[in-house]
């Protein structure tokens, strides 16, 4: 038998629980299906990745063989099933210079600008777009190669989207313009690159001040 005040503490919890205890096993409801959603779908990332990870596999060894039509079915069976995994701007990467290796640039300019649009990292989307102005460049589209590298992008590349915008610059006849290009390219450049000598020849061959 409960004493008066353990029955009027008891009173009290059930009418607390009548009025507030739906609501709190709603929101415990509503946590425990949030937690469970959360594991779920970080399983899924895993699985995914792993699954990824094994055709990439298989891509990296077709893409040594060179043969590009098995190169263009591995890496679009990547890009397909597994499109949020990191392998899948690689295989795009891998794919857009085979394509274009092979003549077809109109499929090496859609997955280099599938890898900008979709990759999660940053450097893929700036080596993305500094291959993809260089197919625009090669194109003769001065105007649309440019617009790419004047976009945001990581300062480890400031060198190269200056060394091939000065190319286009060059190009075009935009001499004094050119040289500033290929001066930013040289200012970031360590000195002990070989490379450095490449864009200095060039710059040296527009000529003196």
């Amino acid at each position: 038998m409960l004493d008066l005040e353990e029955q009027e503490q008891f009173d009290a919890l059930k009418a607390w629980w009548k009025r507030y205890g739906g609501a709190l096993m709603a929101g415990v409801l509503v946590l425990v299906i949030a937690v469970s959603a959360i594991q779920g779908w970080r399983y899924y990332q895993r699985r995914q990745a792993a699954q990824a990870s094994v055709l990439f596999g298989v891509l990296q060894e077709v893409a040594q063989g060179g043969d590009v039509s098995k190169i263009r079915e591995a890496s679009g069976e990547i890009m397909s099933r597994y499109p949020g995994t990191a392998y899948a701007p690689r295989a795009a990467l891998i794919a857009a210079h085979a394509n274009y290796a092979h003549g077809n640039a109109k499929s090496a300019k859609a997955q280099l600008q599938w890898v900008i649009d979709h990759a999660g990292e940053p450097a893929l989307q700036d080596i993305a777009r500094l291959r993809l102005a260089g197919v625009l460049f090669d194109e003769k589209d001065a105007k649309g190669a440019l617009a790419l590298l004047n976009a945001k992008h990581g300062a480890s590349f400031d060198a190269l989207y200056a060394d091939l915008s000065g190319d286009i610059l060059a190009a075009q006849g935009q001499t004094a313009k050119a040289k500033r290009a290929y001066k930013t390219a040289l200012a970031q450049l360590d000195k002990h690159l070989e490379y450095r000598k490449v864009v200095q020849m060039k710059l040296d061959a527009l000529g003196a001040e």
